[in-house]
């Protein structure tokens, strides 16, 4: 018996971990399928890139927005409940973009990259909890671990589609080339560009209500929220939590992350297009071209997971996140100041000193949290994604608003990532300092 209490997933669990872990592949394609479209939209509706980047502040605002309310609801139904909210959001908003489409407008996508992101906040808040559950204690980091490892899966599979069927196959003419265009042969090529656009979002849309329906029929295991715990007094939660210095920074240096690395992975197609066509390329290659780096780059991440996973056996989490952000400040300065391919490679190179700040800041922000605080606690952090909505925003400003010449506006957006990550160094080492104080 206490063999079977000892293995990741039983026998009896194995199905509904296997739904519930595909779901992570699911939202990690979302995530990534959509940071190129800053790049593609600006080019189909012929925008700055500031109003172009308003396709990421709607699709992480998703999560500022639901992250309280989704954690919410899972404490008074069942984590199942908010797996079917999440996933029911995620396929309204895919679907969606068949009248975005056809509109041909740009604030319809908008508000379907909003609904997905609400369905995103709903499966990221249940999901993490529920797969804890799914078995004994012993065994649950490694369920975790297990479950989280097929999200940089759905991550890759969502750049691919975006470089091989989305940026491949839009009209070859550049923004500058579509302004001259006569307006009935602009919206023709923009309608291609649309359903172009459009077709994947549609699939996974189609994908994710079947994935709905399989949950929704299956016996699922009990989820321990029930409406016991809603007797808490909320506001005797927040006021413990907002006390508590190392999880107030930790949401602060959690939203700082996010936003360097939505900046990193967004703008790497502006920063690759001026490199690849001052060699002489041609827009689309070079936006293609570029994304193929990122490709390399989420590459970088997922490898440098491991080995950072491993490198906490031997160092503590705090110097760890603090070594790693230094490494990002070294790199992003690289990105800014040396341009061309080797600060295209510093820029590819990023990726590996962001792998593992996530999880690091999390886990961090987390210590010590337990019994239901920890479940609001854990909303904050999912909350503090919000900061993939502004910080690009204010990146896509610089890039459009840059005048001077002896930098260019691509490599000086990037001064943004670099004092994210002083943020998070300084966090590291203030969380460092205390832990060593205490040994």
């Amino acid at each position: 018996m206490n063999k079977i209490k000892d293995h990741v997933v039983t026998r009896k669990n194995l199905v509904p971990f296997i739904l519930i872990t595909t779901c992570f592949a699911l939202w990690g394609f979302a995530n990534d399928i959509t940071n190129p479209m800053v790049a593609a939209f600006e080019k189909i509706f012929l925008t700055g890139a500031t109003e172009a980047t308003l396709v990421q502040f709607a699709f992480y605002g998703g999560y500022g927005v639901m992250a309280f309310p989704a954690a919410l609801f899972i404490r008074k139904y069942t984590y199942k409940a908010g797996i079917l909210v999440g996933l029911g959001l995620y396929a309204v908003g895919g679907l969606m973009f068949v009248p975005a489409s056809a509109i041909g407008e740009f604030y319809p996508f908008l508000i379907a990259y909003f609904v997905i992101t609400c369905g995103l906040s709903f499966l990221e808040t249940s999901a993490n909890p529920y797969v804890l559950s799914m078995g004994s204690q012993e065994t649950a980091t490694q369920r975790l671990n297990l479950a989280q490892a097929f999200n940089p899966l759905g991550s890759l599979t969502g750049m691919f589609v975006a470089s091989n069927f989305i940026l491949a196959n839009l009209d070859d003419r550049d923004k500058a080339e579509r302004m001259t265009l006569d307006p009935l042969e602009l919206q023709t090529v923009k309608a291609h560009d649309l359903d172009v656009v459009s077709g994947p979002y549609i699939i996974i849309g189609l994908v994710i209500a079947v994935m709905f329906v399989l949950i929704a029929m299956r016996k699922m295991p009990q989820s321990h929220t029930n409406s016991q715990v809603m007797a808490v007094d909320l506001k005797s939660i927040f006021n413990r939590l907002l006390q508590n210095k190392k999880y107030v920074l930790g949401v602060v240096a959690q939203m700082f992350y996010v936003g360097a690395q939505i900046m990193c992975w967004t703008f790497i197609i502006h920063y690759g297009t001026e490199v690849f066509t001052a060699e002489g390329m041609a827009e689309k290659d070079a936006q293609v071209l570029s994304q193929q780096y990122n490709i390399v780059a989420m590459i970088i991440f997922g490898a440098s997971r491991f080995i950072c996973t491993f490198l906490l056996k031997y160092i503590r989490p705090g110097r760890l996140l603090m070594l790693l952000a230094i490494g990002g400040i070294s790199l992003t300065l690289g990105t800014i100041f040396l341009g061309g391919m080797m600060g295209l490679y510093c820029l590819v190179g990023i990726s590996a000193c962001m792998s593992l700040m996530f999880p690091t800041i999390y886990g961090i922000a987390l210590e010590g949290i337990g019994g239901d605080d920890a479940k609001i606690a854990a909303a904050g952090l999912i909350m503090a994604i919000v900061g993939g909505t502004f910080l690009p925003l204010l990146q896509a400003s610089i890039i459009d608003g840059w005048t001077l010449d002896w930098l260019s506006g691509p490599r000086a957006s990037f001064v943004l990532p670099l004092l994210c990550f002083v943020v998070i160094a300084a966090y590291g080492y203030r969380v460092f300092t205390i832990d060593k104080s205490h040994s």
